[in-house]
């Protein structure tokens, strides 16, 4: 698959356009059962409130690959990503509706490293609330 940006069309501070991506119950059911993750606070509101949690949370690996698809669909190529890397800082609650969360990625080229190689680092929201902290990826253009 080509890539739809080129390392010589990008320097330091080139902006990845802010998106919005939704997650919803269905999408934790599903990811519960690729992942092996069942843990109750994904899926259950009781158990979820039973230990503190304002409802049910989206898993943490599930937000993480959410928020890599801003710079894998801007790259062209999920296999462009070489390195990518966060910090967990909040939970993403997920409403028992048909919206879910909306969870808001943008992006900016930090750093040019030989091979064809750029640092994107990631700033991820929801609801106004940093759920990704030192959120970086690693991207090799063509």
């Amino acid at each position: 698959m080509s890539t739809t940006v080129g390392y010589d069309d990008v320097e330091v501070g080139t902006r990845i356009p802010e998106r919005e991506f939704r997650i919803r119950r269905s999408d934790l059911v599903r990811y519960c059962g690729v992942s092996g993750d069942f843990n109750t606070i994904h899926w259950n509101e009781r158990a979820a409130r039973d230990v503190g949690l304002p409802g049910v949370i989206a898993h943490g690996m599930y937000t993480m690959a959410t928020a890599a698809r801003l710079v894998t669909d801007w790259a062209g190529d999920p296999g462009a990503v070489v390195d990518y890397g966060v910090r967990f800082s909040s939970p993403v609650p997920v409403p028992d509706d048909d919206e879910g969360a909306a969870v808001v990625v943008s992006g900016v080229v930090a750093k040019k490293l030989d091979g064809n190689q750029v640092v994107v680092n990631l700033t991820v929201r929801c609801d106004g609330a940093k759920v990704l902290m030192a959120s970086r990826a690693t991207v090799r253009l063509t």
